[in-house]
């Protein structure tokens, strides 16, 4: 087996069991689905899709870290932060096949599995369980988006700092201070701030 058949090997492995955190797909299934998918890579800072673009993919992070952002008058609004075995799409893009209103970038080198829509659309109908699983997708993602957006309406700038950052304390070396205070909602100055009083706790 080549280099590269071992590299996609490992990258499949790697994402059924990611898929296996929320559904019950078993590997029979899974090796039927592989024909369907692709590996891409990116490096830092390239776009997977600009705004204005229609969304083809549907991805899932094997290695890297991408995020997810608008452009409005106070800056950039970051609205996602995607790592190891997280999804990340433009939705409505990919959905409804329009363009795209956000931008999705890579911020460190980037390896994704992800499958067209079209391919999509191909799997669900020749593939028993295919689209059962494709909705657990989808549902998995509107609940972490709802639970996220009312845990932020819930909390303090500063409960919402502590908690992000004892819940994933590898974010502050992985991400740039002005994108994680974006995502986080908070001025970059008062990020500065809080950051600095955790370095006293």
């Amino acid at each position: 087996m080549g280099e590269k058949n071992i590299v996609a090997r490992e990258c499949y492995e790697q994402l059924l069991a990611h898929l296996q955190r929320f559904s019950d797909i078993n590997r029979e299934a899974f090796e039927q689905l592989i024909p369907y998918l692709e590996i891409r890579r990116f490096d830092k800072r390239k776009t997977l899709v600009g705004q204005g673009e229609i969304d083809d993919y549907l991805n899932i992070v094997i290695k890297g870290l991408v995020r997810k952002y608008i452009h409005s008058e106070k800056g950039e609004i970051t609205l996602q932060l995607a790592t190891e075995g997280h999804f990340i799409q433009s939705e409505i893009s990919f959905h409804h096949r329009e363009p795209s209103q956000v931008i999705v970038e890579a911020i460190e080198p980037t390896i994704v599995v992800s499958i067209r829509y079209d391919h999509m659309q191909d799997a669900f109908n020749k593939i028993p369980g295919a689209e059962t699983l494709g909705q657990s997708i989808v549902m998995q993602m509107f609940i972490k988006k709802d639970a996220r957006y009312f845990d932020q309406l819930k909390k303090t700038t500063r409960e919402r700092f502590l908690e992000y950052i004892d819940n994933h304390p590898h974010m502050l070396q992985r991400v740039p201070q002005k994108i994680l205070a974006s995502y986080l909602n908070i001025k970059p100055e008062t990020f500065s701030r809080l950051k600095h009083l955790l370095q006293k706790r």
